[in-house]
């Protein structure tokens, strides 16, 4: 018995290929074609059709010229701290009638591809973006031609979104003011990347709080990590090798406090008797540890909703204005924290 030959779609990179030119050039070609000369639009159409890439969207209602589907661009589906906001983004939509794909951007060179292809085969009505980037390389004018887009966790001013979120150097001030009213001196942080701008604004947070306190600033007691508990074991394990190790810890997230608290453990110190911490996000876990975790609860439901509603607004045409809508968070104190 034959085995049937299995057929393999087409896909932008097999037009680059053929066209001899980048997949960029190709989307730019198919999405944005008055953005190229004629001759690369020719050759690139020529492409297509000799590999047989066909940019159709059967699953469109051609009527209304929508598909009633939307992309979610997730930094990391395994982090739990995004579960709740992706659950408020699709009770939202489901009660629109609107069916949410997840895009995971951890493995970002993998998926790249498959997100062009989705926009350029209008398969999406619109994108909800959880992180600071677009999921794929687009400049300015580009991005006008893109479909309508939502910042939702995140900030990126440069990008010209509408973003729902809350304001985290206030929350992060509030947290480590909460710390030094305890009676601590020598306060740490373990912060997250760089390059994320909701961690530039939690470290901004946790200065400007030494700064109020009389505190000094001493950058010895910041470290980095990735929003990983093996980070926050690590970045615990370097704070406790100073010479004089902080009373108590701010951190970026709970999955680090998290890190960061099992390791302070295993080295033999009471939490919070021998030191203090507080995480940030407030995810389920956060409540059910031991020492059940100080941290700052952000909405993370109403986040993924009123990005959600702002998105649909978008795609029906009412106007929305770029720039924030704040949403508020709250201290919430368990037993991590003591006083000094």
């Amino acid at each position: 018995m034959k085995c049937k030959k299995q057929v393999v779609a087409a896909t932008m990179k097999d037009v680059a290929l053929r066209a001899n030119v980048s997949t960029a050039t190709v989307s730019r070609a198919l999405m944005n074609p008055d953005k190229v000369s004629q001759s690369t639009r020719n050759k690139v159409e020529q492409a297509a059709q000799d590999v047989g890439y066909l940019p159709q969207s059967p699953g469109r209602n051609m009527k209304r010229n929508e598909s009633r589907t939307l992309l979610v661009i997730v930094p990391d589906i395994c982090d739990p701290f995004f579960s709740e906001i992706i659950r408020g983004i699709e009770v939202t939509a489901a009660e629109k009638g609107y069916l949410v794909l997840i895009g995971d951007c951890a493995h970002q060179n993998q998926q790249e591809k498959t997100f062009l292809d989705l926009i350029i085969t209008k398969q999406i009505d619109g994108m909800l973006l959880l992180g600071s980037r677009l999921p794929f390389d687009a400049g300015i004018e580009e991005q006008r031609n893109l479909p309508p887009m939502v910042m939702a966790n995140e900030f990126a001013p440069e990008l010209e979104l509408p973003t729902v979120h809350i304001d985290n150097l206030t929350a992060s001030f509030n947290a480590v003011n909460y710390l030094h009213d305890l009676g601590h001196q020598r306060i740490g942080c373990i912060a997250g990347p760089e390059e994320m701008p909701l961690c530039h604004y939690r470290l901004q947070g946790y200065v400007q709080a030494l700064r109020r306190s009389g505190l000094p600033i001493d950058p010895h007691y910041i470290a980095r990590g990735n929003f990983t508990y093996e980070a926050g074991a690590s970045a615990m394990e370097q704070l406790l090798a100073l010479p004089q190790p902080p009373t108590a810890i701010f951190c970026h997230s709970d999955i680090m406090a998290l890190g960061a608290l099992s390791l302070a453990k295993r080295r033999g110190l009471k939490v919070p008797r021998d030191l203090s911490i507080i995480g940030f996000d407030n995810i389920s876990l956060s409540e059910f540890c031991d020492p059940p975790l100080t941290t700052i609860s952000q909405p993370r439901f109403a986040i993924g909703r009123e990005a959600m509603l702002l998105l649909l607004d978008q795609i029906n045409g009412r106007s929305v204005s770029s720039g924030s809508r704040l949403l508020d968070c709250e201290l919430i104190v368990r037993g991590s924290t003591a006083k000094k």
